[in-house]
């Protein structure tokens, strides 16, 4: 699926993170500091620019927190996050020349997420409950073109860094950020 990674985490059932994941959202989270998401996602873009990406492509804690309340496991969250957040990084990209000043960023980030997406590489949809399996169908599906929204680049990695913090923060044991 993203960055040919067929799926997510093998640790099924397991609500703890793999040591693997906590290292790597522990890169992702100091290559999303508030400085560099400010410099290369808003100060070198135009003014109220926006990237339009589908409705399922904007992760907010807000429905992690719902997702919760429904009793969805940790790590299919953390699945959904994954699938979510290097689609938001994909949609970033799409629209950068090679020479825009945040290409080499989104590169990094995009390295990130790849190396993240092999140690999910064993975890399978049908290994998640039914709800998030179906989001992240609709987030790789060409068909919901229809169902977009326009979304400034700095919220979409906004979006990733609380909600990366969320999932990983406690079981990564990461403290206070």
């Amino acid at each position: 699926l993203v960055f040919g990674c067929p799926g997510v985490l093998a640790v099924l059932g397991l609500e703890a993170a793999a040591p693997g994941e906590c290292e790597l959202t522990r890169l992702l989270q100091d290559k999303l500091q508030y400085e560099m998401r400010l410099q290369y996602m808003k100060h070198y873009f135009p003014i109220d620019y926006t990237v339009h990406v589908q409705y399922e492509e904007v992760l907010r804690p807000s429905n992690i927190t719902r997702l919760r309340n429904g009793t969805v496991s940790e790590a299919a969250l953390r699945y959904l996050w994954f699938h979510v957040s290097s689609q938001a990084v994909l949609r970033i990209r799409e629209v950068l020349p090679e020479k825009h000043p945040s290409w080499k960023y989104t590169q990094e980030l995009c390295r990130l997420f790849d190396a993240l997406g092999k140690e999910y590489s064993e975890y399978r949809q049908t290994d998640v409950e039914a709800v998030v399996a179906d989001l992240v169908k609709l987030v790789h599906s060409k068909g919901a073109e229809s169902r977009r929204k326009a979304v400034r680049p700095k919220a979409l990695l906004d979006n990733c860094l609380k909600v990366m913090r969320m999932l990983y923060g406690a079981p990564c044991e990461w403290g206070r950020w």
